[in-house]
Order: C-alpha cells, then sequence, then structure tokens
C-alpha cells in the first residue's frame, strides 16, 4: 500500500521558487500547476507566487519575480544592475533602425497582423526588417490566418515587454 503525504504549503512555496529559478524563462501558473502535479487551485499558486514577489520586495532581495501578461519570471533586483554589469560581458546593445522600431510599434499595437497588413500601414516592404525582429526575439510568427496564401501572423514577445519594463501590452501607452 502506497502512503500518499500531502506537501506543506511551504514546501509548494520552495518548489515554486527552485522551478523559477531553474527554468529562468517566463512561466504560466498552469505550467507550475503541472510540474507540481499536486490537487492546488490556480487561485492557490497566484497566492503562494504574489507571496513570494512581496517576500523579496520586502527583505529587499537580490532576486525578484516579475509578472508578464499571464507569466512570471524570476530575474534579478535592477537596483544592482551596475554590479551584475561588472562581472557579466556586457551584450551586444541592439540598435534597431527607425523602419525596425515603426514595424515594431505596428506590431505591438495592431497584433495579431499580417506582413500584407504592415506593409500596407508603411508603404514599404518588410522582409529584412521582420527577419530582424524575429532574431533579436521581439516577435514571433503566432500561426497563420485562414484565408488564401495561409499569411503568417505576427505578435510580440514577453522579450519585447521585459525591454520596455511593462507587464502586458495593456501598458502600452495610448495613442491619438
Amino acid at each position: 500500500m502506497k502512503v500518499v503525504l500531502k506537501m506543506r504549503r511551504s514546501d509548494i512555496k520552495n518548489i515554486i521558487e527552485s522551478i523559477m529559478f531553474s527554468y529562468g524563462e517566463p512561466i504560466t501558473i498552469k505550467e507550475l500547476n503541472l510540474a507540481i502535479n499536486e490537487e492546488l487551485a490556480p487561485k492557490e499558486i497566484e497566492i503562494m507566487l504574489e507571496a513570494l514577489i512581496k517576500e523579496y520586495k520586502e527583505n529587499d532581495r537580490g532576486i525578484q519575480i516579475i509578472k508578464l501578461d499571464d507569466k512570471f519570471q524570476m530575474c534579478s533586483n535592477e537596483k544592482y544592475a551596475d554590479y551584475i554589469k561588472k562581472i557579466i560581458e556586457p551584450s551586444k546593445k541592439r540598435v534597431i533602425s527607425q523602419a525596425t522600431l515603426e514595424t515594431l510599434v505596428i506590431i505591438a499595437y495592431k497584433q495579431p497582423i499580417t506582413k500584407n497588413d504592415i506593409e500596407d500601414l508603411r508603404g514599404v516592404k518588410c522582409d529584412k526588417v521582420l527577419k530582424t525582429l524575429l532574431d533579436n526575439g521581439l516577435i514571433y510568427e503566432a500561426g497563420r490566418l485562414n484565408k488564401t496564401g495561409k499569411p503568417i501572423i505576427y505578435k510580440t514577445t514577453d522579450e519585447f515587454l521585459k525591454i520596455l519594463e511593462i507587464e502586458s501590452l495593456k501598458d502600452l501607452p495610448n495613442i491619438v
């Protein structure tokens, strides 16, 4: 006979913390729930995440958990960025052209959007610009439209949100 012991709440919180630290990428509550394999309501996991976020802030920790749309990610506290930069080799600074920036803005505000729709708005071809945005992880191919030619639709990534330091696309400034 197998004995099943129920995990303590603190164990589950520690498991969530371990998964987030090891995974390194944004993760959803649903993915965390699958990993824990417990009979937890998503709201319970969200409460534990909020408790971790609060603990890190209250204790002024070197790490923090940030929210990106419906995902959460563990990262370093921006307060200590200058110290981290001294150790980690600075990565190439992303320099994007005006055309690339314009295209990124169009995608951010109009997503999901096709290449043809972008070109209609800009009035010029955008193959190279889309490749640059894809290569830099700022947009991704989100599928295809179910119409003639099955055009690819594009959306912005979590990396785009992180660079802008916003939680969600809802936080983009309103354009008049």
